[in-house]
């Protein structure tokens, strides 16, 4: 049954939204920031180990996330939403799995012991519950408005939800993480790790119930027996058969790729190469600022241009100022994150519209089929995004196996000009990738974009 009093989309519904992507990234970009770092410093597992569990993760990934989307696009309509009370169910298990894989007290146990460890909380943590809270958190949006522009409000804010949550990680983790050792080098503590996991987890549900409170679903999503009775390999089959899905599938991988390997690797590349933690810190603040500016640009440029014409060339952009990067290879930890923060700005814009193109595959997929399957397309972005996780964690091991990076010779000069290279060409690969995927694969132009919402308008008689 439809709302016909519902408040009006607003300020209320975007920061609500903001502290969703707040309180699941409190939980993400702490694994993305410090997990490889903590098994192979504070937990003495080695890096290609920690990488491929990470990859071996999303293998399970590949059922959860896919069966994930399957219930939420079964789940019955409550008086609070078809999406958000997963919100209120999951935001304990996620904060909880979280904080467990961080437990420095278990670094006594044999290595197989840890491994195994780090297999359960892992898989748990990623697979199952902050799988069960982001997929349909990521749905909500569609539910929340259908204009095009109030999307892509939203899916601003919940990219600044992520910049807070990074920031505070980012800023506040290498301050209190690491110390100097006797011989003068940084180095990571286990038991400040494991506090900050705590603290994280707990501000994380309270993000999590503040967008429970705040945000509002407005658009009928179709109840189970509305549905077309298609079969789960039926749904995935048409889906896949969409050139925009698998396009911004590949986007992701390929997205993350570069993303995450920046954030992997700070963990390594300010403490060893730059000898400066809090050097970490100060870059994570000057992010902000390239994440900030484009956060301020992002949507009238999408409006006049499009999202996938402007993300295309921002991370061309972004490309070119890794690759001068790593020509010059500045000895002044300064001048490099000033060419990171510039190298920000450029996949900040991409950021702030990510989220909106999911929401214009969500509609295109239902153009082309006709039926609406927003957990099911969701899930498969949302697996894709895991792909692209850990690739970035597979690629950061084994290159770090390559380079001969361990405990012993963390800090040798060999070891840390590999750091280096690792830290800025990947990025650029990344980068330059998906710029050419979003150029020449991925067809849902401006113009496209528009006729879709304009066909759904006049099948849901929204005006």
């Amino acid at each position: 049954m439809k709302h016909e009093q519902v408040r009006p989309f607003g300020f209320r519904d975007k920061l609500g939204y903001l502290f969703g992507d707040f309180g699941n990234d409190f939980t993400f970009i702490l694994s993305t920031m410090i997990l490889m770092k903590f098994y192979t410093d504070v937990m003495g597992v080695s890096a290609g180990a920690v990488g491929v569990i990470m990859m071996l993760a999303r293998v399970v990934d590949a059922f959860t996330d896919i069966a994930m989307g399957r219930i939420t696009d079964a789940a019955r309509t409550t008086p609070a939403g078809k999406f958000k009370p997963w919100l209120l169910r999951l935001c304990v298990p996620v904060a909880l799995s979280s904080f467990l894989m961080y437990q420095s007290g278990l670094a006594g146990l044999s290595t197989g012991a840890k491994i195994t460890y780090l297999t359960f909380t892992y898989i748990l943590w990623g697979s199952f519950c902050y799988t069960g809270i982001n997929i349909p958190y990521g749905s909500m949006a569609s539910a929340i408005s259908a204009d095009p522009d109030d999307r892509q409000s939203l899916s601003t804010y919940r990219t600044m939800g992520g910049m807070l949550a990074g920031m505070v990680i980012g800023i506040g983790l290498p301050l209190i993480a690491y110390t100097k050792d006797a011989a003068g080098n940084t180095v990571l503590v286990g038991r400040q790790v494991t506090m900050a996991a705590g603290i994280f987890s707990v501000l994380s549900i309270v993000c999590c119930l503040l967008c429970y409170k705040l945000v509002t679903e407005r658009v009928h999503i179709d109840d189970p027996e509305e549905a077309s009775g298609q079969s789960l390999g039926q749904m995935l089959k048409s889906a896949l058969q969409n050139r925009s899905l698998v396009a911004i599938i590949v986007a992701s991988i390929v997205m993350l790729l570069a993303q995450l390997t920046l954030q992997n690797m700070a963990g390594y590349i300010f403490p060893n190469y730059y000898g400066s933690a809090q050097a970490q810190s100060a870059s994570t603040a000057c992010m902000m600022i390239g994440m900030s500016v484009a956060a301020a640009i992002a949507k009238p440029l999408a409006h006049k241009f499009g999202k996938a014409e402007i993300s295309a060339v921002s991370n061309l952009f972004s490309a070119v100022v890794n690759l001068l990067l790593f020509f010059i290879r500045p000895a002044n930890v300064w001048v490099y994150i000033g060419f990171q923060t510039i190298s920000w700005l450029g996949l900040g814009v991409f950021s702030m519209v990510s989220w909106a193109l999911i929401t214009d595959v969500i509609d295109d997929v239902e153009v082309k089929n006709g039926v609406r399957e927003d957990g099911l397309v969701y899930a498969l972005y949302s697996w894709a995004r895991k792909l692209g996780q850990a690739a970035s964690a597979g690629l950061t091991g084994w290159l770090l196996e390559l380079i001969g990076y361990n405990t012993a010779t963390a800090f040798d000069p060999a070891v840390t000009n590999g750091i280096f290279n690792i830290s800025v060409l990947v990025p650029v690969i990344g980068f330059a990738g998906l710029a050419a995927v979003l150029w020449f694969w991925y067809p849902l132009r401006k113009e496209q974009v528009d006729a879709n919402v304009e066909i759904l308008k006049r099948k849901h008689g929204r005006q």
